[in-house]
């Protein structure tokens, strides 16, 4: 039985975000955080019978099943899904977002803004406003604040506002940042197939989710190639960030705060862990590639071992991923929906 409260273990994780890497103390915390849940949410209870180990629970579960530990009083903001051709979204409840907030922004810090306190930003996505349940909104809304000097956003009525993207760009003096989904920016070049300029020195990039399009899919190697020709950047100040709404920290692409575009690799923050799992058994793996397991700190209210669905390949202390595991529902990955849903 464990005695732990909220209060507690929120303190402590803020604690270690706004330090340094401590992995035993990490570890630790996790393995406490762990318990806590498992008391206090019922999904993880019924995933976690039987079992020694902590287990990471699908973010498929999300969208069947509260993955919560609070009572439905206490919800202050839901983070909802994309829907899927079933129309089940899955929906990640806060208490607060002060543990949210503390790990988007001092990781951002570190990889994307960490060497200016303001910078230009252009914004390829919706605003917190006009799409309140997105996470990925609501966390460039928050850019906006800390790291924002003037914030153009090019998302008008449903859909990016091209020309007002080209507006911004074009003849631009001093450094800005271009954020946006990866789906933006194919959109963005499909419909201004001639459009190229320069952008200014200290400028950056940073790309997230899937590159598919309506017109067409593009790799996100294929993706950075563009935005480099077309903007006229070099490749190391185009990154990617790895995010999702089950999840409440974000892993940045290296190559921005060293310049150095060989090895790239996703990089999580020191409060976050990943493993890579054998995609059958859900168990740990040696191997080079494996299901993409995240166990996040922040992640204090759902569930913080997180089983993504991602394939990626181990590169030192990253990864890359590689897409979603063939097959979604593979064998392991089912039982353990199944086991954590309510029956």
């Amino acid at each position: 039985m464990s005695f732990e409260t909220r209060a507690q273990l929120k303190s402590e994780i803020l604690d270690l975000i706004k330090g340094g890497p401590d992995e035993e103390r990490r570890d630790a915390l996790l393995r406490r955080v762990q318990a806590y849940q498992r008391e206090n949410v019922p999904a993880y209870a019924r995933l976690s019978e039987g079992r020694s180990a902590a287990p990471a629970i699908p973010t498929e579960v999300f969208r069947y099943t509260r993955v919560y530990s609070g009572t439905p009083q206490d919800i202050v903001r839901i983070f909802r899904s994309s829907g899927t051709t079933s129309g089940a979204r899955g929906a990640h409840y806060f208490q607060d977002l002060e543990l949210y907030d503390a790990a988007a922004r001092r990781f951002a810090k570190e990889m994307l803004f960490f060497d200016r306190e303001e910078i230009d930003l252009l914004v390829l996505a919706p605003e917190e406003e006009q799409a309140p349940d997105s996470s990925l909104s609501y966390m460039l809304s928050r850019f906006r604040d800390w790291f924002g000097r003037d914030t153009f956003h090019a998302w008008r009525d449903g859909r990016l506002d091209a020309q007002l993207v080209r507006e911004v760009l074009e003849g631009r003096v001093g450094p800005i940042a271009v954020l946006g989904t990866s789906f933006a920016f194919v959109h963005l070049f499909d419909a201004l197939p001639s459009f190229r300029t320069t952008l200014p020195p200290e400028s950056r990039v940073m790309t997230t989710g899937g590159t598919k399009g309506k017109s067409r899919s593009v790799s996100p190697r294929e993706l950075r190639a563009e935005i480099s020709e077309r903007f006229a950047l070099d490749s190391s100040r185009i990154i990617s960030e790895y995010g999702m709404t089950e999840l409440s920290s974000q892993a940045y692409e290296t190559g921005l705060e060293s310049g150095i575009t060989r090895n790239r690799r996703h990089l999580f923050p020191h409060w976050v862990r990943f493993t890579l799992l054998n995609p059958l058994t859900l168990e740990e793996t040696n191997a080079e590639e494996g299901l993409l397991r995240v166990d996040d700190l922040a992640n204090l209210d759902s569930v913080c071992s997180i089983l993504t669905g991602d394939r990626a390949r181990a590169i030192g202390d990253g990864f890359e991923i590689l897409g979603r595991q063939p097959g979604t529902r593979l064998r392991g990955c089912s039982l353990a929906v199944e086991e954590a849903h309510a029956r």
